[in-house]
């Protein structure tokens, strides 16, 4: 595979390196005096050189040998003074839309924390606009250094005749993506019961995938390592995120695959599984790290990749194996690692210099060779992207929100509490319960029961303005007083709006659909938080910094609210992801992700 995320191909440049490498032309860069992390041999080489052209190292200077003799006039000579020269981070699974911003606003984010790449599958907005927002979305990333590597949203809608998103994709239009000049691969195929029954559409978008030589990254959602998974990975997918125990890891890593270890804002999987994994013995080669989803307080506060790898140093992960989990090892998994992934000659010079290799506070980040951040601070900008119409006017309720609108209707007499199905939510878990909780009847309708943290929740088409095309459902595990909406809701981002009563839950909801889209609190009448996301009610077109300011308003207002959970949002976000175990809740209804069916609200 050609990859067109370097300065130069390698084969336009390889007589310059050549050259450069034995003295008879001068390099571009020379770092001198690194402590040069090897992660092709697991090595720390103390007082190495560095020497860059054309964006590619062309040169190491180890031991005793120096890069003195690919110093000429121009070269800019930077010296490292011992601190550590790591490749550059790149992150193995990643959805920009969870930053709240688009790829420049993010880039600015992550870069200065030592991520030069990111596979990023754009899914999330795919649902709303299409691939015509992806290409959007691409657009934006070529502006800025971080190398934006594309993998197609293969599931759009998530499960098919379950939900109403705002835009679909088949395995014709995989197909044409596949000579897109971004795109590495195929999204993460969360359709596995598709691929389990051989349903046409799911296989063919594997097959096109392969057919041009590409990696398919998957999805693989429940804890059964026998037929079905060897079946999964036998169609052609490489890699997955979704795991949450040592078995399921392991599993996976003997069957061949690729694991993406997860630890994002919401999804706190690493601690649940890494020290076991490591403990198991099990090689490490086929490890990658990923933060799936990050909100902007965590990118602009605590960090990207540096933060994960803080994370897996201190679960007992020995710090050089932790960076192959994002550097080599990554590069590899997507069949990349001929141009990046580690420092030698030949490859893509990006770089990190860190402090050290516990805190990985990073000091320098090269991309290509390209000094483009440092001490945190990003060295390049642009203007705001200039999003199309299309894109910026996504709110189409088709109705007007009133308290009436969330009554849930009941035939169950007056004073009688009924028994009705909720999704039961877990902090810092993708994964749902499928609860049965009693709540009480009052005027012909189902009531919430805050008493027992028992919410009510309603999920609203906003794509295709058709009034009444809306669900009913309850969910426990917030304890919450008010009410909650968002329009960032997996992965249909359909209208979703959770509340203890009818009054907070209509202001939440129309505050929404007035702004085009974004995230709100409302209690007692009263909004006391709003982030604003007009770009396909999932981005917004405002600097990274004053949203990560704003998401942390938000979250200040649910604990004002009761709710203790950590990036409670994106927990909410996922209640309607219907490829995920075990109840989610679309506009639809109540789905049963383990057979795929329809389930009633109330429970004979």
């Amino acid at each position: 595979m050609t990859n067109t995320f370097c300065r130069q191909p390698l084969w336009e440049c390889n007589d310059r390196l050549v050259r450069v490498a034995q003295g008879q032309e001068p390099a571009d860069l020379v770092i001198r005096h690194a402590s040069l992390v090897s992660v092709p041999t697991h090595e720390i080489l103390p007082d190495t050189d560095i020497a860059v052209a054309a964006g590619r190292v062309a040169y190491l200077g180890v031991g005793e040998h120096t890069a003195e003799h690919c110093i000429g006039e121009g070269t800019v000579v930077v010296d490292a003074g011992g601190l550590f020269a790591t490749p550059g981070f790149m992150d193995s699974h990643m959805h920009v839309e969870s930053s709240m911003v688009g790829v420049s606003e993010y880039a600015r984010a992550v870069v200065p924390h030592g991520t030069v790449g990111v596979y990023a599958d754009p899914h999330e907005c795919a649902n709303v606009c299409g691939l015509a927002g992806v290409r959007e979305m691409f657009k934006d990333a070529r502006r800025v250094p971080l190398k934006a590597m594309l993998t197609t949203p293969s599931c759009v809608p998530a499960v098919r005749g379950v939900e109403d998103t705002g835009s679909s994709i088949d395995a014709a239009q995989v197909a044409e993506t596949m000579g897109w000049d971004d795109v590495v691969g195929l999204g993460e195929m969360m359709n596995f019961p598709g691929i389990l029954s051989c349903e046409p559409n799911a296989i063919d978008e594997v097959r096109e995938t392969l057919k041009a030589g590409k990696s398919v990254t998957g999805h693989y959602a429940v804890s059964e390592t026998d037929r079905g998974l060897n079946a999964y990975i036998a169609s052609g997918v490489s890699s997955c995120h979704e795991s949450t125990t040592v078995d399921d890891v392991v599993s996976k890593l003997r069957l061949g695959m690729y694991v993406q270890l997860r630890q994002g804002s919401a999804w706190h999987n690493l601690p649940n599984y890494l020290p076991g994994v490591l403990a198991s013995g099990v090689d490490t080669r086929h490890l990658v790290l990923c933060s799936d989803d990050d909100h902007p307080a965590t990118i602009v506060g605590d960090g990207h990749m540096d933060l994960i790898l803080r994370l897996a140093v201190s679960l007992g992960c020995d710090p050089v194996t932790a960076v192959q989990m994002c550097t080599i090892n990554c590069a590899e998994c997507f069949g990349m690692g001929s141009d990046l992934g580690s420092i030698a000659p030949g490859k893509c010079a990006d770089i990190n210099l860190v402090e050290d290799l516990e805190s990985f506070r990073v000091r320098k980040v090269f991309i290509d060779g390209e000094l483009v951040a440092e001490d945190g601070r990003a060295l390049f900008d642009v203007e705001p992207y200039a999003w199309p119409d299309f894109m910026t006017h996504t709110m189409n309720l088709g109705i007007d929100v009133t308290p009436e609108t969330f009554r849930f209707e009941t035939e169950k007499p007056d004073g009688s509490r009924a028994r009705v199905r909720a999704i039961g939510i877990e902090a810092g878990q993708t994964l749902t319960k499928d609860a049965v909780v009693e709540v009480p009847v009052e005027g012909g309708q189902l009531l919430a029961d805050p008493a027992h943290d028992v919410c009510k929740v309603c999920v609203f088409d906003r794509h295709h303005g058709v009034a009444g095309v809306h669900s009913e459902g309850f969910v426990t595990g917030f304890g919450i007083h008010g009410a909650l909406a968002q329009t960032v809701s997996h992965d249909a981002h359909n209208l979703l709006v959770v509340g203890d009563n009818e009054e907070d839950m209509a202001l939440a909801a129309s505050t929404l659909a007035e702004c085009g889209g974004g995230e709100v609190a409302v209690s007692d009448g009263r909004v006391l938080a709003l982030v604003e996301l007009p770009v396909c009610g999932l981005m917004s077109d405002e600097r990274v910094e004053v949203v990560a300011e704003k998401v942390s308003r938000m979250e200040e207002a649910w604990r004002e609210m009761g709710c203790s959970m950590p990036s409670p949002f994106m927990t909410m976000g996922v209640m309607s992801l219907a490829c995920v175990p075990v109840l989610r809740l679309t506009n639809r209804g109540y789905v049963n992700c383990l057979t795929f069916e329809m389930e009633p609200l109330e429970v004979d």
